[in-house]
């Protein structure tokens, strides 16, 4: 497995460690998987997010290059700006989801996941006809992810960028705990609010030690990726190979929203125009069981028959509520909100009101 620059860190803290996406990463320290998803909603957490993927994308039509290989319109984005988007596979699925931040009109940052870097890497290199240059950075970064509603006014204690003049998907680069050339950037997988930072991964120790020393005060604790999951299932973010995939179209995942059709000429356009006019067959929907349970991947959904219409993509039970809440693709007949299905689990079918 790869390591991080926090690798040793994370096992001296006794945290359980686990193969994700080749990476030796920590799924839960000893606090556990529900004290750590309430400290992100009540404080400030730390995430090791440095398995993500860092792509550059350089030259005079850097911008039309990303315009044809991603969904979303590039052109809309200001320097100091970042974008949701995903790069369409041209069979009508999902070749990976990602955030491009903008620095110049001939200068981006692909932030990429870590399971796909191979795969991403050499979907932008099979499709470069536009001769941009391109750079995979992804070995040569660290990142942490500092989230919580605690998480701006802690962070500010290192840095003089104003912090509060970044918005919502917005970044810039500065100084930070002494190392220059920090990305600070309003985003973050968990909805809780916070900035995700990369750097130079030698100063990685540098900047870990800086947070947990003006952290003492706001209760900050480091973050497994166990509740990364259930923190981002919460707020309904999609994960890669569980709710999108190389099958699934942007359409059917709820990612309309992300798909300008009247903005540029993009791979698989024609296809998703054909499929918008049609309808799709499936979508995926959110859903809260009505009985105590765990709807886990893979779990088939029902309707009050047992016909089956569809399939859990993600589940857990919830921290905050102790809900079991879910996500996953049924018979678009199925998806509007308030409907009930049911989620079979071990032969019995557990109502579940889509939300």
């Amino acid at each position: 497995m790869k390591t991080t620059p926090f690798t040793d860190i994370h096992i001296a803290l006794g945290a359980k460690m686990a193969d994700f996406a080749g990476f030796n990463m920590p799924i839960q320290y000893p606090t556990g998987i529900n004290q750590e998803h309430m400290i992100v909603r009540e404080g400030v957490g730390v995430f090791d997010v440095s398995h993500m993927g860092e792509f550059w994308v350089k030259g005079e039509k850097a911008l039309d290059f990303l315009q044809y290989i991603t969904t979303n319109d590039v052109s809309k984005l200001e320097a100091g700006k970042a974008q949701y988007t995903c790069f369409p596979n041209g069979k009508g699925g999902i070749v990976d989801d990602l955030i491009i931040y903008k620095y110049s009109t001939t200068k981006y940052l692909l932030v990429v996941n870590a399971g796909n870097i191979d795969k991403d890497w050499a979907w932008v290199n099979e499709h470069n006809t536009f001769g941009v240059q391109l750079e995979n950075a992804s070995d040569r970064y660290g990142q942490l992810a500092v989230q919580g509603p605690k998480a701006t006014e802690m962070l500010q204690l290192l840095t003089d960028a104003d912090l509060s003049a970044i918005p919502y998907y917005s970044f810039r680069e500065w100084s930070f705990a002494g190392v220059q050339g920090v990305i600070l950037s309003n985003t973050g997988y968990t909805g809780a609010g916070g900035f995700e930072l990369y750097f130079p991964k030698e100063h990685s120790q540098q900047i870990w030690d800086a947070l947990f020393e003006v952290g003492k005060d706001f209760g900050l604790a480091p973050i497994g990726l166990g509740a990364r999951d259930s923190l981002r299932l919460e707020k309904w973010y999609c994960l890669y190979g569980h709710d999108i995939d190389d099958t699934t179209s942007p359409l059917e995942a709820g990612l309309g929203w992300i798909t300008k059709f009247d903005a540029k000429d993009f791979i698989d356009k024609e296809f998703l125009l054909k499929q918008k006019a049609e309808g799709v067959k499936r979508k995926l929907v959110h859903f809260e069981c009505q009985e105590r349970a765990i709807p886990r991947c893979g779990y088939e959904i029902c309707d009050a028959e047992g016909n089956v219409i569809g399939n859990v993509t993600s589940g857990i039970m919830l921290p905050t509520t102790k809900v079991g809440i879910g996500m996953g693709y049924v018979q678009t007949a199925f998806a509007k909100k308030e409907t009930i299905i049911y989620v079979k689990i071990r032969e019995k079918l557990i109502p579940a009101k889509i939300v």
